[in-house]
């Protein structure tokens, strides 16, 4: 999006060192690597950057609102409620498209939100490769407040411990070994010293959990949550567990589970900002809009795109029994801003990722995930057999 840094990176760019870097990463990481690396990072101007602050700010704004945990108690299943919850999430990942308003502009549309942990470790990895096998002019950063390497590992460590031992604190996964996220539970455990552990190792003693470890017992003091109870559900609906994570445990949650479904495609109605677009639930309409094609469906209680409706009709509305259970979010188009070495253009989503210190007043940006996508919706589905799409990071102007 900013033509001077986007030539300075495309002039390095080649096959060969591309390669290199994906070599480089399962040298490091032996088979872990299960998602698509983009070949490019993006380069997001000042302008650009002030706007998705902007948006970003009226969401934050809303969550510190009295009276956003009333209003968000139906978005908690009742079977995934879990007790002894936090005032705010710990963490926030909000997630952009780029598009172009009527003036030409680029600017951020709201996607997806989530009360929720992303990929903290893996991507200030990718970035660091970004930066040593192409060019990446100075003045970008994938960091924010001031955040460099090295004070945003140290910040990230006072975050997930926080005075307790990297020992006593546990990355929650169910077989975090299968999952395609395993390589940022790889570089957690390398850069913090978080062992992943998986909810059926979980054991109970009076109010404390633990797991076992080379015949010792480990105590928990604090769970650095990446489970989804609904991927659970979902995925592996026979497993048997050996606690009940719903009953009190003396353990801290960051962030705890019941701020996954606040934040949410539930709560998107309550925000509003020229960058966030209308959303409303199908339950408030007295009858479909006439302009239904400008509409994406969307029902409040599934995951990952699963149930998205791209090109909604009239009979799709009528044939829903529960629309109450279902949003309605006005659609917004892509803008292809990216240009890669032909001078082709791809779009992308970038994700701002916030951590929410204890007593902190208010959450902090740290960094972000980028996502670059040559179909017609972001997700793999969408981009097989395309070059420069996939997971990538995106650096901000910060002069």
């Amino acid at each position: 999006m900013v033509n001077e840094p986007r030539q300075y990176f495309n002039n390095s760019f080649s096959a060969e060192k591309y390669q290199a870097l994906l070599a480089e990463i399962e040298n490091e990481f032996p088979n872990t690597l299960e998602f698509r690396v983009a070949e490019s990072p993006i380069f997001v101007s000042k302008e650009l950057k002030i706007k998705i602050l902007s948006a970003c700010g009226s969401i934050i704004d809303e969550i510190k609102k009295e009276g956003f945990k009333e209003k968000t108690e139906r978005a908690i299943p009742s079977e995934h409620f879990v007790p002894n919850e936090n005032h705010r999430p710990d963490c926030l990942a909000i997630d952009f498209a780029i598009t172009k308003n009527t003036e030409g502009e680029f600017e951020p549309q709201l996607i997806e939100l989530q009360g929720f942990p992303s990929l903290f470790a893996y991507q200030s990895y990718l970035s660091s490769k970004y930066k040593k096998h192409f060019n990446v002019q100075k003045g970008y950063s994938e960091f924010f407040n001031r955040l460099n390497t090295m004070t945003y590992m140290q910040e990230m460590q006072q975050f997930f411990l926080n005075g307790s031992h990297p020992k006593n604190t546990i990355l929650l996964e169910v077989f975090p070994e299968k999952q395609k996220t395993r390589l940022d539970f790889s570089l957690t455990k390398k850069f913090w010293g978080i062992e992943p552990v998986c909810v059926t190792k979980l054991r109970k003693s009076g109010e404390d959990l633990y797991y076992e470890q080379d015949g010792k017992k480990i105590s928990i003091e604090r769970i650095y949550n990446r489970l989804i109870f609904d991927d659970l559900d979902r995925n592996y609906p026979d497993l048997k567990l050996n606690i009940d994570l719903k009953e009190p445990h003396s353990a801290k949650w960051i962030s705890h589970p019941n701020w996954f479904y606040r934040v949410s495609k539930f709560s998107l109605p309550f925000f509003k900002s020229k960058y966030i677009p209308e959303s409303n639930y199908l339950s408030e309409f007295d009858k479909a809009p006439e302009d239904l094609e400008n509409y994406v469906l969307k029902p409040l209680f599934s995951f990952a795109g699963a149930g998205v409706k791209i090109d909604v009709t009239k009979q799709d509305l009528d044939n829903i029994k529960d629309p109450e259970n279902y949003l309605l979010q006005r659609k917004i188009a892509y803008e292809p801003c990216i240009k890669d070495l032909n001078g082709d253009g791809i779009k992308c989503e970038i994700r701002m990722l916030y951590i929410w210190p204890e007593n902190a007043s208010s959450p902090k940006l740290i960094t972000n995930l980028a996502r670059l996508s040559r179909g017609k919706m972001i997700g793999v589905d969408y981009n097989k057999n395309f070059d420069w799409v996939g997971g990538s990071s995106a650096f901000f102007e910060t002069n």
